[in-house]
C-alpha cells in the first residue's frame, strides 16, 4: 500500500468507528507502519482539511467528525478529473487556494484505482491562455481519447479540419490541451511524423487499435513549452 492510498484507508477506517477513536499504535499495527509514520500521515490529513481530531488519556485517540467530512464518492475518472480541471481553472482568481484545498478533499474520498487513473489524466492536462466557453465534446470520442491518453495506446481517427477536409490516421496520444480555441488532443501523428494538434470537436470517430507505444515525453516536453511561449507572446 503506497502513501496515497493509506491517507484514504485511514480515512475510512476512522470513519467506520466515528465518533469512537483509534490509538496511533493501534492504527500502525493496522497498516503495519511506525506510530511516527502514522502520526505523520495524520497531520497532513488535518492540514488538509480532514476533520480529525486527537484526544490523550486512557481512552484518548484519533477520531474523526462525521459532519464535517465527506463520504466515499462515486466518480468516474473522467468526473473526478473534470472536478479538478474546473477548480484548477480559479488558479488566477482570489479562490486559487480555497480551489486547491476543495481539490484535495474531493480527491481524497475516491476510491484507489479512480484517484490513480484521475492523477494519471490530470498529468496529461495542459492549459495555455485564456479560455473561452468550449464546445460540448462526444461522450463516446472523449471516452476513447482519454482511455488512450491514459494506457498509451494508438488510436486511429477519421478527422475533419478546417477547410471540411476529411481524412484518417493512426495517433499516438500524448495529452490533452485546454487553450482558447477549445480542447485539443495533442499526438504525434504517423501519418505526418510529428507532433500535431487535434480539436476534439473536429474528431468524427475514434477507434482503439490496441497497440501500445512508447510515450513520447521529450516532444510532449518540447510542445507544451512551445505553447507556453507562444501564449506569452
Amino acid at each position: 500500500m503506497n502513501r496515497t492510498e493509506r491517507l484514504y484507508a485511514l480515512v475510512e477506517e476512522l470513519r467506520a468507528i466515528s465518533p469512537r477513536p483509534r490509538s496511533a499504535t493501534w492504527l500502525a499495527r493496522r497498516f503495519e507502519v511506525s506510530v511516527r509514520t502514522v502520526e505523520r500521515d495524520l497531520d497532513a490529513l488535518r492540514e488538509s482539511g480532514v476533520a480529525i481530531r486527537s484526544d490523550t488519556g486512557r481512552n484518548g485517540g484519533y477520531s474523526l467528525d462525521r459532519e464535517r467530512t465527506l463520504p466515499p464518492v462515486t466518480l468516474t475518472a473522467r468526473e473526478a478529473l473534470a472536478i479538478s480541471v474546473a477548480l484548477r481553472a480559479a488558479s488566477a482568481t482570489p479562490f486559487a487556494d480555497a480551489a486547491r484545498r476543495a481539490a484535495q478533499k474531493v480527491l481524497a474520498v475516491l476510491p484507489a484505482d479512480v484517484r490513480r487513473r484521475e492523477d494519471a489524466l490530470a498529468a496529461r492536462v495542459h492549459r495555455v491562455g485564456p479560455h473561452p466557453d468550449l464546445p460540448v465534446i462526444s461522450g463516446a470520442v472523449a471516452d476513447t481519447v482519454e482511455d488512450a491518453v491514459v494506457a498509451s495506446r494508438v488510436l486511429h481517427l477519421t478527422y475533419t479540419d478546417r477547410a471540411g477536409a476529411i481524412s484518417e490516421r493512426d495517433v499516438e496520444p500524448m495529452g490533452l490541451l485546454w487553450g482558447p480555441h477549445g480542447w485539443y488532443l495533442v499526438a504525434w501523428c504517423r501519418w505526418r511524423e510529428g507532433v500535431r494538434g487535434f480539436q476534439l470537436h473536429r474528431i468524427a470517430a475514434a477507434a482503439p487499435t490496441g497497440e501500445p507505444f512508447r510515450p513520447r515525453e521529450a516532444e510532449w516536453a518540447a510542445e507544451l513549452d512551445r505553447l507556453d511561449a507562444e501564449a506569452l507572446r
